[in-house]
């Protein structure tokens, strides 16, 4: 069984999700299908396919959050801090060595990975190629767009 790195933070909000379809969201669909079949025919009823169709979500999204839970490898990056080396949690800072173009990413865990919010994941071919530098390192990243090379030039926590 893979683990599935995240935050303490990260876990919470999955937490808070698979709470939310279990107790709202799948009991508002349920009703919605019971409705839809007091209007009869099924098989012309756009309501009840619809219904299950939400239902058909929510249910593998239940399913999929509590996979993800079990696999959960909760990473307190509180106190992973310090050290020198680029790992979980860490902010990098990093230079398109062909560029000058300066970039910051934190490196987390594939759930909270969001690049509109500066957040990478751990899994990701830059996230992996950094793992393990120190300020100073260059590193050549396969990307989709080519290959790039970036150099380490900062490296915090918290």
């Amino acid at each position: 069984m893979q683990k599935n790195p995240m935050t303490p933070e990260g876990a919470a909000r999955l937490r808070e999700e698979l709470i939310h379809l279990k107790s709202v969201e799948r009991p508002a669909v349920i009703q919605a299908i019971g409705t839809a079949r007091e209007h009869g025919d099924l098989s012309e009823n756009a309501e009840y396919h619809a219904a299950r169709e939400k239902q058909s979500f929510i249910e593998g999204r239940i399913k999929e959050i509590e996979d993800k839970l079990a696999r959960a490898e909760v990473i307190d990056v509180s106190k992973l801090a310090g050290g020198d080396r680029v790992q979980f949690g860490a902010t990098v800072k990093v230079s398109n060595t062909d560029t000058g173009e300066e970039f910051a990413y934190r490196i987390l865990g594939a759930d909270e990975a969001d690049l509109a919010k500066g957040t990478i994941s751990v899994t990701s071919p830059l996230a992996r190629s950094l793992i393990g530098k120190q300020v100073g390192d260059e590193v050549k990243v396969r990307m989709p767009g080519g290959d790039r090379t970036y150099e380490v030039l900062d490296i915090t926590f918290g």
